[in-house]
Parts: C-alpha cells; sequence; structure tokens
C-alpha cells in the first residue's frame, strides 16, 4: 500500500477522531452498571448468583446449542472441553499453529502433545485436506480410535481455531475426523456471532469454546464458555468446573479432580448487559467491514472476508499485504501515526516450548503469517 496517510484518514473519518485508535476496545452502553449494582446489592458476587444461570442459558438461546457452561475463560473452557472428549496424558491432538497460544496451551494442560498442521488460505483456519494427508500417512485405526502408528500414541481430538471468526470448513474437516474416530472441539473463541452453513459455531462439533476477554465482540473482562449439543457432555462440564463437589446442603464431597473454573457472578452480569447489545454490535461490525472492504478495493489492497458459506462476525478484521517487507512497513507507519496495527500471531511452533512437535510443510500459515495484518476493529 502506497499512501498510508489515506489509510489513516479513513480510520480516522471512522471513529471521529485524531486521537489514538486502539484495535479493539469495549463498549458498555447498555445496562452494565444496573446489573453489576444489582450483583453488589445481592451479595452474590462470587461463583453463585442469577446473572450466571441468565448468562448460560442466553449463550443456549443465541448459539442454538443444547447446553452452555459459563467459566473464567475461554482457555479454560478448551482445557475442560479437550478432557470431556477424552484427552489425557501423552495423546496428540491435531490443531493450526496460526493460532493465538491459547489453543496449543490447553491441549498441554491435559499433558497432550500438538499436532501442527497447515491452514487454508480462504479460511486462515485449519485445512481439512491437510488433516487428511496426516491421517493417511500417520493414522491408524485400532480399538476403535486413532493411534498415531509412528509414535504410537493415540490421536485423541481434533481441535480448529476459527481465526478472528471467519469459520473453517466445518463439514470436511468433521467428515475426515469422524471417518478417524477423531472427535472435534471447536476453539470458536474469536467467533461468537459466526455462521456456517446457518449454524453458529462452537455448535457443529462435540464442544465448543468461547471467550469474552476484554478485546472480545462482547466483554465481562474475562470469562468464557462451553457449549454442547450432548446433555452428558454438558452435565460433565458444569460438575468438572465447580470444583468436582457432589451436591449436598452442607457436606463437601469431591470424588474426582475437577477445577474452580466457575465464572463469577459479577462478570456475568457485566456479560447479560453485554448480551443485550450484541446484535447490534454485530450489525456495525459488518458494516465497518463492508466500509473497509469498499476502501480497500480502491487502492488495490486485498481486505478479508468472509466465505460464500458462512457469515463471519468480523470480530479483527484484516487485510492482506504483498509481502513481509511491506507488513512491516504498514506496520510500522500506522503505529507511529496513533493507528493501531497488528501482524497475525507468530507460528506456534516457532516458540520454545512447541518447536519438538511435529508439524506439516505450512505452506499457506507462512504465506499468511508474512502478509496478515489486523487493523482497528472496534464497534463504533
Amino acid at each position: 500500500m502506497e499512501n498510508i496517510n489515506q489509510f489513516v484518514s479513513f480510520v480516522q473519518e471512522q471513529y471521529r477522531t485524531d486521537k489514538f485508535i486502539p484495535l479493539h476496545e469495549p463498549r458498555f452502553r447498555g445496562n452494565e452498571k444496573e446489573y453489576l449494582i444489582n450483583t453488589i446489592d445481592s451479595t452474590f458476587v462470587s461463583s453463585v448468583g442469577a446473572y450466571v444461570d441468565q448468562f448460560e442459558g442466553e449463550m443456549e438461546q443465541f448459539t442454538g446449542a443444547t447446553k452452555a457452561v459459563a467459566v473464567v475463560n475461554g482457555t479454560a473452557s478448551l482445557q475442560v472441553a479437550l478432557r470431556l472428549v477424552g484427552v489425557s496424558k501423552g495423546d496428540e491432538v491435531i490443531t493450526q499453529a496460526l493460532s493465538f497460544i491459547a489453543t496449543a496451551n490447553a491441549i498441554s494442560y491435559n499433558n497432550a502433545v500438538p499436532v501442527f498442521l497447515d491452514v487454508d488460505l480462504d479460511t486462515m483456519g485449519l485445512s481439512p485436506e491437510a488433516v487428511r494427508n496426516f491421517l493417511e500417512n500417520y493414522g491408524e485405526l485400532r480399538e476403535n480410535a486413532c493411534y498415531n502408528k509412528i509414535t504410537g500414541n493415540k490421536i485423541s481430538a481434533c481441535v480448529p481455531m476459527h481465526t478472528f471468526g471467519f469459520p473453517v470448513h466445518l463439514d470436511e474437516l468433521i467428515s475426515v475426523c469422524s471417518a478417524w474416530k477423531i472427535p472435534v472441539v471447536e476453539d470458536a473463541a474469536e467467533s461468537l456471532g459466526s455462521y456456517y452453513k446457518g449454524k453458529h459455531t462452537g455448535t457443529i462439533g462435540q464442544v465448543g469454546c468461547f471467550s469474552f476477554n476484554g478485546n472480545k465482540t462482547i466483554t465481562c473482562g474475562g470469562g468464557g464458555a462451553l457449549v454442547t449439543n450432548d446433555l452428558a457432555i454438558g452435565a460433565k462440564a458444569k460438575y468438572l468446573t465447580t470444583t468436582a463437589k457432589r451436591p449436598h446442603p452442607y457436606e463437601f464431597f469431591h470424588d474426582e479432580i475437577g477445577y474452580n473454573y466457575r465464572m463469577p457472578n459479577l462478570n456475568a452480569a457485566l456479560a447479560c448487559a453485554q448480551m443485550e447489545m450484541l446484535e447490534s454490535f454485530l450489525a456495525d461490525k459488518r458494516k465497518l467491514a463492508g466500509e473497509y472492504a469498499d476502501f480497500f478495493r480502491s487502492v488495490g489492497v486485498n481486505f478479508r472476508t468472509e466465505t460464500t458459506e458462512t457469515k463471519a462476525n468480523y470480530w479483527l478484521m484484516c487485510v492482506e499485504l504483498e509481502d513481509k517487507s511491506q507488513r512491516d512497513r504498514f506496520l510500522s507507519e500506522t503505529n507511529e501515526k496513533g493507528i493501531m496495527t497488528r501482524p497475525i500471531w507468530a507460528l506456534t511452533y516457532r516458540l520454545p516450548m512447541y518447536q519438538h512437535c511435529y508439524r506439516d510443510e505450512q505452506v499457506n500459515a507462512e504465506f499468511l503469517e508474512q502478509r496478515i495484518v489486523n487493523i482497528p476493529s472496534s464497534v463504533r
């Protein structure tokens, strides 16, 4: 992009300011303060309270999932989801290296090992073809489960991540994984409000995991949620995330190792107020995406948009520049001028704790790593 000042002026016009413009900041325009005061007045500010139940119900209604369980953050939801589908020590879990670090960390928290496979260029998410190639070369079905015939380890799950809210090719991916008896856990942390063939992300795999961190489409400061259409998995998720305590009026009895991952009522109050604003937030972001698309088309830059079979939430919007040199110039000049931009993540296998993990050639992931830049995406 030759004239970066043109982009700076466009962003300043969108946000009606010539001051610093962040990448994605929260908007509190509804009942947030009222619900927080209600929570404080009730004294139920911790892990028990009406807003937790309300928020779980609202997540079920919005996503169409049978059961939602609110937890402290998205990483915790993914950690528990992997345990729920049977991931255990020494297992291998297929995922993508083009992702936020939490995806690989959640696998490691279960003492399992990530297997990093390539992404598709159109979705920036895990490629079904890459998964198929890996399993045809390394997979072996025995005892109604998939094993890596080279390492001997069980391949116990597959975790696609819906990058920046753009859904992966789920039908193809789930078809491949089903043939190899591998459950799919959707890392939907970034995709609240995104749909694949009319179904909300997170509800198509066995379990889906969401984040409500401060930079997400809606936020409650921290917060996360698991969703599932399997009532038994949903009940187990609630049980494990509430310290695996058996219900009793006053006795404390825990019959397995659980987690104190309950969402506090204070956070849930904030989340309920944000849910009331979600549709308007999504509408504004979609409008902004359209205006960005028109602008970048006029200057010959590729603005990333949804595929024909999906509806994206446009959580973090991004452009694809010509090469790393142009990317670095764009990053440097925009940030110097008070417009926050950032590159896509460094591929996880480049990080010291994951350099030992298997990876395929990563042709598409490395292409995107050198070219993708996030641009200001806040609701206006």
